[in-house]
């Protein structure tokens, strides 16, 4: 009997033997591989699973009606989607019941409303973290008038935003949820119009995050809560450049509507400054709001005035 099991892993082994190909998309859970993303993505149907995605640049997208996903790549920094959306929206259009993207770049997002996205995020809690979004005309956009909690970490944002392709400007990051929007550890560069971070929200915070603007050109706010909001603002570090649209401020406060209560909104431990030939005398916060803010101790360069009420 050895002899016979002896034999026969030789014949398996033999050369000229091939195996079977290796699936990009892969269940966690069960090992089951898939040819594209979103034959994976409706296997889960309403259950949950973990989707491991091989390194690669894949020009396709998804929608994920249900469930909870996470889309993680084998590699970080390796999984590449680009170009490719659905439904005109977007790489990723998630309406399930919560979603996690880990480890994913994606690049070089346009569709004709000027809202070509690397996620759009329609139902459901998100989770964002070690992602990169690049060269697109939003990054991340979307959300859902319930209380959604939406969480970007260490992720990327660069090349991101216009306002001269629509009527209507886009942005690296848009949101908009009865719930809350927490953006931490990443960083904010080169943008190409818009603001760098438009929210809609009861609820935000923005700790720890680069917004480097040396390079942007036709950029509007580093930070726009444009109904206001409270939570806070800390410990950030901003560079505002010089090719600004409106280099009126860097933190706006409810500019357009006081949709939710700005009061005690804590913007601390921030530090601003101008890259050499930007425009003088911006506001570091604009509050259109009238609340009594919890502005603390921030650290501003020559050029920049610490409050404006308008």
């Amino acid at each position: 009997m050895r002899k016979v099991l002896s034999l026969l892993a030789v014949v398996i082994a033999a050369p000229g033997a091939t195996a079977p190909p290796r699936l990009p998309f892969v269940i966690a859970e069960t090992g089951r591989g898939f040819a594209t993303l979103d034959e994976a993505v409706q296997s889960v149907r309403m259950g949950t699973a973990t989707i491991l995605i091989a390194p690669g640049v894949y020009h396709e997208c998804t929608v994920q009606a249900g469930g909870r996903i996470t889309f993680k790549a084998v590699e970080p920094g390796k999984a590449i989607f680009e170009r490719t959306v659905c439904e005109d929206k977007a790489a990723f259009v998630l309406r399930g019941t919560g979603s996690v993207v880990d480890g994913i770049v994606f690049r070089g997002f346009s569709v004709g409303d000027g809202n070509g996205a690397g996620i759009r995020t329609e139902m459901g809690d998100l989770i964002v973290r070690n992602a990169m979004f690049l060269d697109s005309q939003e990054g991340i956009l979307g959300g859902e008038p319930t209380g959604q909690r939406i969480t970007i970490d260490h992720s990327t944002f660069s090349g991101l935003g216009q306002c001269d392709q629509t009527v209507n400007c886009s942005h690296s990051i848009y949101l908009a949820n009865k719930g809350s929007v927490t953006i931490t550890n990443s960083r904010f560069e080169r943008g190409t119009g818009g603001h760098y971070v438009k929210l809609r929200a009861p609820t935000v915070t923005i700790a720890d995050n680069s917004f480097d603007d040396s390079a942007g050109r036709k950029t509007n706010y580093m930070i726009d809560l444009s109904e206001g909001g409270s939570g806070a603002i800390s410990g950030n570090t901003f560079v505002q450049g010089r090719g600004k649209e409106n280099a009126g401020a860097l933190i706006v406060v409810a500019a357009e509507a006081k949709t939710y209560s700005s009061s005690g909104l804590r913007i601390e431990r921030n530090d601003a400054r101008l890259a050499p030939g930007a425009p003088g005398n911006p506001a570091f916060v604009a509050d259109y709001s009238g609340a009594r803010l919890a502005i603390g101790a921030n650290r501003l360069g020559p050029g920049i005035k610490a409050f404006e009420a308008r």
